[in-house]
């Protein structure tokens, strides 16, 4: 006998339970609305005591006629979204390389002052060119020498006194020397090197006197009126990575200022090992404030909707796994369910479910249910 009263207990728990999340999860009832259901069926349709006598009768109040509750509301707002991903990356000079010498040779003259800007093709060091003056010499004086023989021979030839053999030679000396004049202008002009586009110049790594050996380090030049961006993003944004989105730049040395800048080549390959895509950027620099070599913070913006309909987090209740606001229309609350966007400022994008006109309850959501009427009372100061 008392299993079975222990099993109807239970029965009954589980059926009061059942009941409890049908009417406050399911139907979004209140407590003060059950609590008017039960004092109505207790009285068996009486009027409660200081109620009005001209109340709807046969039992608890409808919905219409409950005092309105009071919450607080604030019309939707509609403004621009962004979404964004955010990489780590390394700054790199549009153009940069180490100014070498092609040949070996002593140094002459150092034609430039370290940290100076310079234009394409500004002297920058001058190599001793005395031996290589001396082989030009002796080329052209061959060489002169070699239209001479040639000259002769053809004379003889026109005289039938003189074989083709000897002035077939003479061509081909002639041919040999005006080579070697070219080789000995080229070795002259290897003797000065030259900028080979705009930049500044950085530390020298010689002097004066130094002898130095064909790919030696002089000094190194970089272009940085524009800074090329290098940075990473998970393979999953692959599909929203455009050319010529937008990204803003943050570095620890200006710290509180941002730089902007345009993606203009994408990688094609994945890296396999951190499954990251490769990004490459342009980053004006017309200031000279940005460096080579400095770690930067990037936000790449990848995608911009200038419409979207915004409200405040506190606004958002959750049934579920479903997201709802409580929307006000003419007096009366109405459940709407919602589809959430991106969260920016304690505001959260609202993608579906709302309109720009719409006004929604941001205090009291406790308090009330779906068609019960409210009044919009201002809003709280905060910290209130």
């Amino acid at each position: 006998m008392r299993h079975t009263l222990r099993i109807a207990a239970l029965l009954v728990l589980a059926a009061i339970a059942g009941g409890a999340y049908w009417y406050f999860v399911k139907q979004g009832g209140t407590v003060a609305g059950l609590t008017t259901m039960v004092t109505g069926a207790v009285s068996g349709g009486a009027p409660a005591p200081g109620g009005a006598s001209g109340g709807a009768s046969g039992g608890a109040k409808p919905p219409g006629g409950a005092p309105p509750m009071p919450v607080e509301a604030v019309p939707v707002r509609v403004g621009m979204v962004e979404r964004t991903v955010t990489a780590v990356g390394s700054l790199l000079s549009n153009e940069s390389v180490v100014i070498r010498p092609e040949i070996a040779g002593r140094i002459s003259e150092i034609a430039f002052k370290e940290g100076q800007r310079v234009a394409k093709g500004t002297v920058l060091v001058r190599l001793d060119d005395a031996i290589a003056r001396a082989t030009l010499a002796q080329a052209q004086a061959s060489i002169a020498f070699s239209r001479a023989e040639l000259s002769r021979a053809d004379q003889l030839m026109r005289q039938n006194t003189g074989p083709m053999r000897n002035r077939e030679q003479a061509a081909a000396k002639l041919l040999a020397d005006e080579a070697a004049v070219q080789l000995a202008r080229a070795q002259l002009d290897k003797q000065v090197i030259t900028a080979p586009f705009d930049g500044v110049l950085g530390l020298r790594k010689v002097s004066v006197g130094d002898f130095v050996q064909a790919g030696k380090d002089i000094v190194n030049l970089e272009d940085i009126d524009t800074l090329k961006l290098d940075f990473r993003v998970p393979e999953m944004f692959l599909p929203a990575v455009k050319v010529g989105q937008t990204v803003k730049v943050a570095v620890d040395a200006f710290g509180g200022r941002s730089f902007d800048g345009t993606v203009y080549a994408i990688d094609p390959l994945v890296d396999v090992n951190g499954r990251a895509l490769a990004i490459r950027a342009r980053v004006p620099n017309p200031d000279g404030s940005l460096r080579p070599g400095l770690f930067a913070r990037v936000s790449l913006t990848l995608t911009t909707v200038p419409d979207a309909v915004l409200v405040p987090e506190q606004a958002i209740v959750a049934f579920g796994k479903d997201q709802y606001v409580f929307k006000v229309v003419e007096g009366k609350v109405a459940q709407t369910r919602v589809t959430l966007g991106e969260r920016r400022n304690a505001e959260v994008e609202i993608s579906k479910g709302l309109a720009p006109a719409d006004m929604v309850v941001t205090a009291g959501q406790l308090k009330i249910r779906d068609g019960a009427p409210v009044t919009v009372v201002p809003n709280k100061p905060a910290g209130s």
